[in-house]
């Protein structure tokens, strides 16, 4: 079990009888347990019903740079050392790619402990085409990557799977629909493994719609990834540019989960070419008629 000192883990992303029995063998002689979160971590293992003598360290995106080093270094002496995450698979949009470069590097053996992940069980649900796909991690906020990442998939013919936050899913979906075009096929899914696990299909605009209807009611709370399907290869990777009115319906989305309007006007008019004041005007006077309805 132990042959190689390092070791990366999945955990379960919701249901625990996902938990494999190597993940519990893992747990039980592990000499150190690296974790995203000491407290969720401790907290899965009495889930579990397992007991461990590990000493709980933390390893997340503020101090993997200099955990990583010692890690390594203990792992070379020959402690045995499990990595996990909150959910999932380290390294995976999750902490420990740090650690591997500097496994890799000082010539550290480590190796891979698989198990559940959200990226393969979304895929499988979507529905759309599984033979050639690519993960994006999670949706940028930053203005300049956000329209990197639209310009890609304007032209992307292969499925991308994205994660977004519950607060953003909903305009997040409604600007890619205005800017990828309603029907381009896509699926939301939500709580993966979970008791209220859930699976949306359809085109952007349909999803977008469905989406901010539940925005409205409810709100939207869970884990969700994005599968988007691929562009039809007569696109010929030229984005649609969104229109003025559009873009400050997307605006509006976003404010209304809490983010500055000027801030999304200039990111989202920068994006798709819209001149940002206009778009700031614009969504001011959206946000207004609605509110005088």
């Amino acid at each position: 079990m132990w042959e190689t000192p390092l070791v990366l883990a999945a955990t379960p992303i919701g249901n625990l009888t996902d938990a494999t029995e190597r993940l519990r063998m893992l747990i039980r002689s592990a000499e150190i347990i690296a974790c995203e979160d000491t407290r969720s971590t401790r907290h899965l293992i009495q889930r579990l019903g397992e007991q461990t003598e590990a000493r709980l360290v933390s390893l997340h995106e503020h101090n993997e740079a200099a955990r990583s080093a010692e890690l390594v270094a203990q792992a070379a002496a020959g402690t045995r050392i499990l990595v996990v995450s909150d959910a999932g698979m380290p390294a995976v949009s999750d902490p420990g790619h740090r650690l591997v470069r500097a496994a890799v590097a000082a010539g550290v053996q480590i190796t891979a402990a698989p198990g559940a992940s959200a990226v393969p069980a979304a895929l499988a649900l979507s529905g759309l085409p599984t033979g050639q796909f690519s993960f994006g991690g999670f949706v940028p906020r930053k203005q300049s990557e956000r329209a990197a990442l639209l310009q890609r998939l304007s032209g992307e013919e292969w499925t991308t799977v994205l994660f977004e936050s519950p607060h953003r899913i909903a305009a997040t979906v409604a600007e890619f629909a205005a800017a990828l075009g309603a029907d381009r096929p896509a699926a939301v899914a939500r709580e993966l493994t979970k008791k209220y696990e859930e699976v949306l299909r359809g085109g952007l605009g349909e999803l977008a719609a469905d989406l901010a209807d539940r925005q409205a009611g409810n709100g939207l709370k869970g884990e969700f990834v994005l599968v988007l399907g691929g562009a039809s290869p007569c696109d010929g990777g030229t984005q649609e540019v969104m229109e003025l009115q559009e873009a400050a319906d997307v605006v509006i989305g976003r404010a209304e989960q809490g983010e500055k309007l000027k801030t999304v006007a200039k990111e989202i008019a920068g994006a798709h070419g819209l001149n940002a004041s206009e778009l700031y005007d614009a969504a001011n006077r959206r946000r207004a008629a609605g509110r005088n309805r």
